[in-house]
């Protein structure tokens, strides 16, 4: 009950903290523009290579010079040619729809997923 009562009192602070919006009259020389429906992707300039994972596990990285849409990775001795998708967190994730490999990737580190099950097949994956 005590920590209902505490939990509730600081829901109730935070939103006493936040700054009210701005009135259209306050904010001159600003366009009101309607958000975008289209999510904001990020783009990451990264390299070919070899990630090395955990557990000693590889995976081998084929990027196409001008292409940031298609990647190619080498995974237990074969070939898979994975396509951009759109992510809501706007991070880089590539799919291969017929085998279910999807690649997230990072700068500090990728990863390697089964796509039906979201199990990680390679994490921790870092360019060597």
């Amino acid at each position: 009950m005590i920590r209902l009562a505490l939990v509730t009192s600081l829901v109730g602070l935070a939103a006493c903290s936040s700054a009210p919006p701005l009135a259209p009259s306050a904010s001159p020389g600003l366009i009101d523009t309607p958000p975008s429906t289209e999510q904001q992707q990020l783009e990451f300039k990264l390299a070919s290579g070899t990630y090395r994972c955990d557990m000693g596990q590889r995976v081998e990285v084929q990027r196409a010079p001008g292409d940031n849409q298609l990647i190619q990775i080498g995974w237990t001795g074969k070939r898979y040619q994975l396509t951009r998708n759109p992510s809501h967190s706007g991070l880089p994730r590539f799919e291969d729809s017929r085998s279910g490999l999807v690649w997230i990737d990072l700068p500090w580190k990728s990863i390697l997923l089964d796509g039906q099950t979201n199990r990680p097949l390679a994490s921790e994956c870092k360019l060597s």
